[in-house]
């Protein structure tokens, strides 16, 4: 059963956030700030601010820094997950070598942690712990047979199963149904050119190899079938952008309208061997493609699907297996698709594995490590300071009717912001683990969340669930529960520190706040009430009016090119976009409260508060990333590329003009009119 990639329907609005980089105000005479600030070194003084405020703030630095051999992009974002990854490697090197020290979760993740460390002992197991599984993919005798393996956990399937809030009542939770079962991302099967046909033909060949190093014979034509067949599905799913589409993903279901849109499928059997057949109805998100491939399933040989299902289960768990498996998989999916060039370090991986499989219990002991109270506290203050710039905002809208006013501002009231870490932890006391079998810890582990789900579904959603640990260098905000959720490890020096200089902080963790909030307004959220219920709060003039600057959005992020070739796609990007202009304008109106209340910002370092204010957001998103990297992200992401979420809102914000003296002439100069102005 698919769970999280459904969960992510709810909540998949994250902010990857980079940091502002480290800067101490040292000239005699002037007040100190803070440990952080403005990067000076990091400018391209050469270049207009006008011209390319990103380079401008970033284009020294970015001709200097390399991106390590083992990562897909370089920043200061990078650098506080590297942080946040030794802070959690101690943790665990602590929990493996004297796991009876930390209780029985701590001997759990300890045992996990050692059995993924011991690469020998993995290499000497070979291919005896597939055994099992592929062993019960080659029992299938018929569509029946098949179906069940599609609904059982760490199988693929070309439909997923998920558990969500209910779109029509937020409070219970409800099955969700949608597109799967790809091994590369849509777009990758269907453009055209010379880039996209190598990418086919190393995906055939990373296909028939991983077969042959699990023993499978005749790998060479079943690899043929299987791509065949995963480009058949692809023809027909929805695309990235079609599946931002909230109304149109909204399909409930009974078991019936299932099996008449789809009646290839037996959906009794798939929801009773997933365990949720209770449910009165299903969200039949992607309807289209799902009753397509209702028309593959019976229109492919029962035998494809066996190859299909044992190669995807081998390819899957790939990192569990020996290591000519695990360098097979980094060799296609980080250096061919996304152009890293050496693995990461185990360990390194060993920390994400712990952090997916049994991260509240490594995140329990981070926060009480590495969370301070008082940073808390100050973000408190940030966001309540946010709240009132939004409110300021809405009230003051100028395109806005008296009615739909009052249902924005009964929304931004009903925010609920979380920080730092749930109030709760999750309880592993179930999960079965064993030190010296990887890939066993691996399906029980994904097992565990399957049934942690199960138990949660006949009950009334839990509101104080996090999507995130307290560990992750992120931010998001969930418009079915309309929270905002700030996870510790973003919370910290050079992003976040509560004694630095008031016009960083608001321009970096201030856009970003903003940026959260935003997205309870932009696109997709707006389409959310207070409660997370699914509901129109708009008059139709209002909503007529927010579409026309949204539209103007896309069409100018729609004209951006990062890659010669490849553009960014303004429509699946819109949400994100909304979201940082925004934050912008929020975390600027904020920022003058402060000084309404505290006194202007003194110039430093030759630098005014406005000016530091804006530099500060631009060096948040002090980012490099590899080509291969970044055109997968503009295929697939719904963020922009970091450069561009600089200099496509900047030139939409009329302070950012004043504080740089940008003029008409310069490359992103835009007459007042043309500027979008949404909230």
């Amino acid at each position: 059963m698919k769970i999280k990639a459904l969960a992510r329907l709810a909540a998949g609005v994250a902010l990857v956030a980079a940091t502002a980089p480290a800067f101490t105000q040292s000239t005699p005479g002037t007040p100190k700030y803070g440990s952080f600030g403005v990067d000076l070194s990091a400018q391209k003084a050469s270049v207009k601010p006008g011209d390319d405020f990103w380079t401008f703030a970033n284009g020294s630095w970015a001709d200097k820094v390399q991106i390590a051999p083992d990562r897909a992009s370089a920043g200061f974002g990078t650098m506080l997950s590297v942080e946040a990854e030794a802070n959690v490697r101690g943790i665990l090197d602590d929990m493996a070598k004297n796991p009876a020290t930390y209780g029985a979760t701590g001997r759990q993740v300890g045992d996990f942690y050692a059995s993924w460390m011991d690469q020998a002992a993995i290499d000497a197991r070979g291919t005896a712990p597939l055994k099992p599984y592929l062993g019960r993919i080659a029992a299938v005798n018929n569509l029946t047979d098949l179906q069940v393996l599609f609904a059982t956990t760490g199988y693929a399937s070309p439909v997923e199963l998920g558990i969500l809030p209910d779109f029509a009542d937020p409070t219970r939770y409800t099955v969700a149904t949608g597109q799967g079962g790809l091994g590369m991302p849509r777009d990758y099967y269907l453009l055209e050119g010379a880039k996209y046909d190598a990418f086919r033909a190393a995906y055939r060949g990373y296909v028939q190899k991983i077969q042959e190093l699990a023993g499978i014979p005749d790998a060479g034509a079943k690899a043929d079938a299987i791509v065949a067949l995963e480009t058949t599905m692809a023809k027909q799913q929805w695309s990235p952008e079609q599946s931002r589409d909230i109304a149109k993903l909204n399909d409930p279901q009974p078991l019936s309208g299932l099996e008449a849109k789809a009646p290839e499928f037996d959906w009794a059997l798939l929801l009773k061997t997933a365990g949720v057949d209770s449910s009165p109805t299903v969200l039949m998100t992607q309807n289209t493609a799902v009753t397509a491939m209702g028309k593959i399933l019976v229109a492919t040989p029962l035998q494809t699907w066996k190859d299909y299902l044992a190669y995807r289960f081998v390819s899957d768990h790939a990192q569990f297996l020996p290591k000519t498996f695990d360098d097979t998989r980094f060799d296609f999916y980080s250096k061919t698709l996304s152009g890293v060039q050496v693995q990461r370090d185990r360990w390194k991986r060993g920390v994400q594995l712990m952090n997916g499989s049994l991260g509240e219990a490594v995140g329990a002991i981070y926060v009480a490590k590495y969370f301070p109270p008082a940073a808390e506290k100050q973000m408190g203050e940030l966001i309540e300071n946010l709240r009132g710039a939004y409110q300021e905002r809405i009230e003051g809208s100028t395109w806005m009717d008296p009615a739909t006013k009052k249902a924005a501002l009964a929304k931004l009231a009903a925010f609920e912001p979380r920080i730092g870490h749930p109030v709760k932890y999750i309880d592993y006391a179930a999960l079965k683990v064993e030190r010296g079998d990887l890939l066993g810890n691996a399906m029980r582990a994904d097992e565990f969340e399957h049934q942690l789900q199960l138990q949660r579904f006949p009950k009334p959603v839990d509101r104080t669930l996090w999507e995130m640990t307290p560990q992750t260098v992120n931010a998001y905000y969930n418009p079915l529960a309309n929270q905002i959720t700030f996870p510790a490890a973003i919370l910290q020096p050079p992003f976040f520190d509560p004694n630095a200089d008031p016009a960083v902080n608001y321009g970096a963790i201030g856009a970003i706040i903003g940026h959260e909030m935003g997205h309870g307004f932009d696109d997709q959220g707006s389409m959310f009430g207070p409660t997370g219920k699914f509901e129109n709060w708009w008059t139709d003039d209002a909503k007529k009016a927010f579409k026309e600057r949204t539209a103007a959005l896309s069409t100018q992020y729609n004209g951006y090119e990062p890659i010669p070739g490849t553009k960014i796609k303004g429509d699946l990007t819109l949400g994100e976009n909304i979201g940082d202009l925004g934050g912008v304008e929020a975390a600027y109106a904020a920022f003058q409260k402060f000084q309404a209340k505290h006194g202007k910002a003194k110039v430093i370092g030759g630098l005014t508060g406005d000016q530091r204010f804006f530099l500060a957001y631009a060096q948040a998103w002090q980012t490099k990333v590899r080509e291969d990297a970044q055109r997968q992200q503009l295929l697939t992401d719904p963020h922009s590329p970091a450069m561009f979420r600089v200099n496509g809102i900047v030139r939409n914000v009329d302070a950012w003009y004043k504080a740089f003296d940008v003029k008409p002439g310069d490359a992103l100069y835009l007459p007042p009119d043309k500027r979008v102005h949404i909230w």
